[in-house]
């Protein structure tokens, strides 16, 4: 799918987790519409990969978004090269689901570090590079509007995040930056390929009014909304990307 917009000519955007899936294609997505595009990941011949596939306008920093000091050089890096930053999605994370007694104290750290130490802290690190009435998008989930039997670690840093993207809209609302997040819901990405089995995504599909699983363009384009002037009166706001599934399906879920 191509797009003509030039909504983000001469714009400067970070997406950490930008080497595959919902970071990947918000990346090509936002480069369509005219922006340079910095993406992170831990693993840099995916990340290496991942920049040959989005082409000239993309610049790949290696790194882990739970790691200050990675993060440090990250900030570092793109004023070195760009100067500042215009739009930041905070996309890395994890997903981790299992009963409450399963969840040891180092699953337990591991998923709040992956899930909100990790953008916590790539908004610290780079807010100085944020102009005033730049845009911040936070990946949660649609989890963080549900109580989902197995979810309940993964849930709560994921409302956390939201929690957090409301209290950055109201602390930085007098530099007029924006902080808004996503909630996607059955995003088909590779780690949704790898998590369940061929059945399994067929059953959620059918649980979605939409009737599928969401892309990870659904994604792009909803973040791509919420970081553009479009979306210049939208702030510490949610956007459920998942087909309805928690505002018309969600009885199917409990």
């Amino acid at each position: 799918m191509t797009h003509s917009s030039s909504r983000f000519d001469g714009k400067t955007a970070l997406i950490t987790g930008g080497s595959s899936g919902m970071g990947l294609a918000t990346a090509h997505r936002l480069i369509a519409e005219g922006a340079r595009v910095v993406v992170t990941g831990r693993d840099g011949k995916r990340l290496d990969a991942a920049v040959t596939e989005l082409g000239g306008r993309a610049h790949g920093i290696a790194g882990d978004a739970t790691d200050l000091d990675d993060l440090d050089r990250l900030a570092a890096a793109v004023a070195d090269r760009f100067g500042h930053l215009d739009l930041l999605f905070a996309n890395a994370g994890i997903g981790s689901f299992q009963p409450i007694e399963q969840v040891t104290g180092a699953l337990f750290d591991r998923v709040i570090g992956n899930n909100l130490k990790g953008p916590f802290f790539t908004v610290q690190k780079t807010l100085p590079l944020l102009p005033d009435h730049a845009a911040i998008v936070i990946n949660a989930s649609f989890g963080l509007h549900l109580g989902v039997p197995g979810t309940a670690l993964y849930s709560a840093s994921k409302a956390a995040v939201h929690n957090l993207t409301r209290s950055l809209a109201a602390e930085l609302a007098p530099r007029r930056i924006r902080v808004n997040s996503i909630s996607p819901g059955y995003i088909d990405t590779p780690a949704f390929r790898a998590e369940l089995s061929g059945t399994a995504q067929q059953g959620v599909a059918a649980l979605s009014p939409a009737g599928r699983v969401g892309t990870a363009e659904d994604v792009a384009a909803a973040v791509a909304f919420l970081a553009s002037s479009d979306a210049a009166f939208v702030n510490g706001h949610d956007l459920r990307v998942d087909g309805g599934l928690t505002a018309v399906g969600a009885s199917a879920l409990l």
